[in-house]
């Protein structure tokens, strides 16, 4: 059973950094694609950003490229998001997902069929 859980999240300024982490359990971590998605109120989910199963290929919307970064530690069974020049824009629920099959690159975002129950991110300007 796939377990994905969120932690990290909090209010803070515009311009500040966070790190928002999610644990993975359940299957064999380093060889599956993991993803970072938000939903705003009132808007749908968005793709952020995604890396494949090596690490190798990083994938990021046009909206945070330049300002996050996503990194995983498979030792930790665990995917990062690095978020910096925080915008009210960035504020929503952030959403770590895995590949629903091994060895992808996370390009394709309709692969991903794990979801994890988010971690609120609030921008105040």
């Amino acid at each position: 059973q796939v377990q994905l859980v969120e932690s990290g999240g909090g209010l803070v300024q515009a311009g500040s950094s966070l790190r928002v982490s999610c644990a993975a359990s359940g299957r064999t971590f380093s060889t599956y694609a993991m993803g970072w998605f938000r939903q705003a109120p009132g808007k749908d989910s968005e793709f952020v950003a995604a890396i494949s199963w090596s690490g190798a290929t990083k994938n990021y919307a046009d909206s945070v490229k330049g300002r996050f970064i996503i990194s995983r530690d498979n030792a930790k069974n665990t995917v990062l998001l690095q978020m910096n020049s925080l915008k009210p824009e960035d504020t929503a629920v952030y959403y770590c997902a895995q590949d629903s099959s091994p060895y992808g690159s996370g390009l394709k975002i309709d692969d991903f069929g794990y979801w994890g129950q988010g971690t609120q991110v609030t921008v105040s300007s």
